[in-house]
């Protein structure tokens, strides 16, 4: 998991984006395409066509870091909207790379009793 600073901010560029872009590539794209600094600290997330691979973008202050997580089976859930950002928590985050819905998250079990 990405060690998400406590000031961090996390945005997901709506829409697909070509994955086979690197570090350069994506770090342009945040600063052209979506106004926003690429070195300030905050993550940014894209994902392909498919929709089976996503990149995370992150400048730590030393350099810029760039993971990657394809899914095996599904589909990691996306905004409908085509251009721009939007914001996450970083409990948000955890959900999106388990490829559990993270704008309604749902408890899969719950206690009936206390004993």
């Amino acid at each position: 998991m990405i060690p998400i600073a406590a000031g961090a901010r996390i945005w997901i560029a709506t829409g697909h984006t070509d994955m086979r872009k690197g570090m350069q590539g994506l770090a342009l794209l945040v600063q052209e395409g979506l106004g926003r600094d690429p070195f300030a600290g905050d993550i940014f997330v894209f994902r392909g066509r498919a929709g089976t691979l996503i990149k995370a973008l992150w400048h730590d202050g030393v350099g810029l870091s760039l993971y990657a997580k394809r899914l095996d089976r599904g589909r990691f859930i996306w905004p409908a909207t085509v251009d721009g950002v939007v914001s996450l928590t970083a409990a948000q985050m955890g959900y999106l790379l388990e490829a559990i819905d993270w704008r309604n998250p749902q408890h899969s079990w719950r206690p009936q009793s206390a004993g």
